[in-house]
C-alpha cells in the first residue's frame, strides 16, 4: 500500500456525526502516550496530520482521516491515563464501545502497545472487546528503539502470553524514530481493506 493522500475529515462523539459514505475503515487505539499518533503520521508520511499532545489523555474524540479518497484511518480516544476522573474514564469508554457496535465499515483494529511494558488491564479489556465484536485485530508493538533486540523478543513474550494470542496471531513491531515496521504495517492493512471497491 502506498499512501499519496491522506486529509482531516470529521471529529464525532456520537455515531450520527460518523461519515456516511460507507468507505471501509481501519481503526487505531492503544492507552495514553502509547504512539498512537506518531505511529499515523509515519504511515501517511506526514508529520502533522495527527496532532501529537505532550499531554496524555488529550484525545478525547473519534477522528476520521481520509485515506487516498478511498477509505478511512480512525484515531479513537487513547485510554488508561491515571490522571482523570472515572467519569472521563466512562465516558471515553462509551465513546469507543458506541463505535465498535455495528460499524459495518470496520474492517480491523489496530491495537497499539508499548514494547517495554506488559498489556495493562486496559489494554487487555481493549483486546478481549475487539475479539468480542468480532473484529480483526492488529497488534502493534510500538518503541522497540528503546530496547535491545533481545529484550524486545522477550518483551513480545510477555505481550503474547497477557493477551493469550495463538500461534498464528502475529504481533507487529515499529519504531517511529526510524520507521522501521512502517512496510509491514501497511502491507497487512493492504491485505484487510478492499480499495478497489466502488462507494456504496
Amino acid at each position: 500500500m502506498k499512501i499519496k493522500k491522506s486529509e482531516f475529515i470529521v471529529s464525532a462523539v456520537h455515531p450520527h456525526q460518523y461519515p456516511r459514505d460507507n468507505r471501509e475503515e481501519v481503526a487505531f487505539v492503544g492507552r495514553s502516550n502509547v504512539g498512537k499518533s506518531s505511529l499515523i503520521n509515519v504511515l501517511v508520511n506526514k508529520k502533522k496530520l495527527v496532532k501529537v499532545s505532550g499531554t496524555p489523555g488529550k484525545t478525547r474524540l473519534i477522528n476520521f482521516f481520509l485515506i487516498n479518497e478511498k477509505f478511512y484511518f480512525v484515531d479513537l480516544p487513547g485510554y488508561g491515563y491515571a490522571r482523570v476522573s472515572k467519569m472521563e474514564m466512562k465516558n471515553w469508554g462509551g465513546i469507543i464501545e458506541k463505535y465498535l457496535q455495528g460499524r459495518k465499515q470496520l474492517r480491523a483494529i489496530v491495537l497499539i502497545l508499548d514494547c517495554r511494558h506488559k498489556p495493562t488491564e486496559d489494554d487487555i479489556t481493549m483486546y478481549k472487546w475487539i475479539k468480542y465484536y468480532n473484529y480483526r485485530a492488529v497488534i502493534v508493538a510500538t518503541k522497540i528503539d528503546k530496547v535491545s533486540r533481545g529484550k524486545l523478543n522477550s518483551n513480545l513474550k510477555i505481550i503474547r502470553n497477557a493477551l493469550n494470542l495463538k500461534t498464528q496471531d502475529k504481533i507487529l513491531t515499529f519504531s517511529a524514530l526510524n520507521k522501521a515496521g512502517r512496510k509491514e504495517i501497511l502491507d497487512t492493512l493492504d491485505s484487510i481493506v478492499d480499495v478497489t471497491s466502488e462507494n456504496q
